[in-house]
């Protein structure tokens, strides 16, 4: 049996809140993204469109020229550019839709760089090979194959026990919050905190979703500078199975129907309206 804390909607409602007349675009959480790619710049886009749908008030993409302008042709709202400025930021997202042989000495560079600062970092896909080495606070979000691959890379042989221990003893090596995605996905913090989010649908195993979660993380993370960064991945994960729900028509039971990245993240705001009703 796992020992893992299942999370709830309940719980998920404790970092979401509703915008008041006192909210500005800073304080509703700002967010940067390193993402994308020329060969994958849709990662860019899905990550992006995640962010602002999950409620953050200002996002910021820092990458090539070609990716921004896909961006921007899809979020009008998004500030791009090569670097961030003097943006106050609440949290990064790097390494969707990038590939590590392809990494220039600058691009690995602007990567280290975020990874030795202060704000919470989430790590993904492309950019997984660089969290063994960060010193910023960080969600890494794995799925099978990526996790497997960064086992072997820290030289942690596997174990049983429902993956739990295997989750559990990479954080500890890390020293960061392993997210390791699928159907059950295990959240573990270096502290031993080991968290399960059972909340999406089967029509959820579909290209570009990943890319979609690291937005919604990113955007939790900023909108919650205090809370305790596995719940606030647990809480991600649970609105981006919560948002695939709603978008496959599962959400009151039935076999749904298929779906696509960029409809997870239009149903993001109906998750949170769900959520704060």
């Amino acid at each position: 049996m796992s020992d893992a804390r299942e999370w709830s909607r309940d719980d998920t409602a404790r970092f979401v809140r509703a915008a008041t007349r006192d909210d500005d675009k800073y304080s509703r959480g700002v967010v940067a993204l390193r993402t994308g790619s020329p060969s994958y710049p849709g990662a860019a886009v899905l990550g992006v469109e995640a962010a602002w749908r999950s409620g953050a008030g200002f996002v910021r993409y820092a990458g090539e020229q070609r990716v921004i302008d896909a961006v921007l042709a899809r979020r009008p709202e998004t500030v791009g550019g090569p670097d961030t400025g003097r943006t106050r930021i609440g949290a990064w997202v790097i390494g969707s839709g990038t590939d590590p042989e392809e990494r220039t000495d600058a691009e690995a560079q602007a990567l280290r760089e975020i990874l030795s600062g202060a704000v919470p970092v989430v790590v993904d896909a492309g950019a997984l090979d660089l969290a063994a080495d960060a010193t910023a606070p960080f969600v890494v979000t794995p799925h099978a194959g990526e996790f497997a691959r960064l086992r072997e890379r820290l030289g942690l042989a596997a174990t049983e026990r429902e993956g739990t221990e295997d989750v559990r003893r990479m954080a500890a090596e890390l020293d960061g919050v392993v997210l390791r995605k699928g159907a059950r996905t295990l959240i573990a913090g270096p502290d031993g905190t080991l968290i399960a989010v059972d909340a999406g649908t089967g029509w959820l195993a579909t290209a570009g979703t990943g890319d979609v979660l690291a937005g919604v993380l990113g955007a939790v993370i900023a909108a919650n500078p205090d809370a305790p960064l596995p719940e606030l991945a647990a809480a991600g994960a649970w609105l981006h199975g919560h948002a695939a729900r709603i978008a496959a028509g599962v959400r009151d039971g039935g076999t749904g129907h298929p779906i696509v990245a960029m409809d997870v993240a239009e149903a993001l705001p109906l998750a949170i309206a769900d959520v704060l009703s």
